[in-house]
């Protein structure tokens, strides 16, 4: 059975970009607008990676990550940060708020499919 993975990104041109990387590579993909959007994805199905920006509108990535990880059946999931913020302060904040990788946009799907086989196998 293909591992699933959330897609969090308020760009619907991106979410495409990394759904057809990961469909390709073998992966199920559900996708999200924002934070909030991701939280009612998060219904008890099992999903193995959740891929998320951090700026976006109704609810960041950071948060979004801190939210996660209360829920007790995603608290293990990992999360990996696809962002065009690069700074160090950022990235330590992601770290502590519990992302496993942070890739930087503009990014090369091998790049990120790279991190994603990291984490998970598909």
């Amino acid at each position: 059975m293909a591992k699933t993975i959330l897609i969090v990104d308020d760009s619907a041109s991106l979410r495409q970009v990394v759904n057809i990387a990961l469909a390709s590579a073998g992966y199920e993909v559900i996708e999200a607008v924002d934070g909030v959007d991701a939280l009612t994805k998060l219904d008890g199905r099992k999903i193995h990676l959740i891929i998320s920006d951090v700026n976006m509108p109704n609810m960041d990535g950071i948060t979004l990550v801190k939210e996660i990880k209360q829920k007790a059946d995603y608290k293990f999931t990992p999360i990996i940060m696809l962002t065009t913020e690069s700074q160090d302060d950022m990235k330590a904040q992601g770290q502590a708020a519990g992302a496993r990788a942070w890739v930087v946009k503009p990014f090369q799907p091998a790049q990120m499919l790279a991190a994603v086989s990291k984490l998970i196998a598909p």
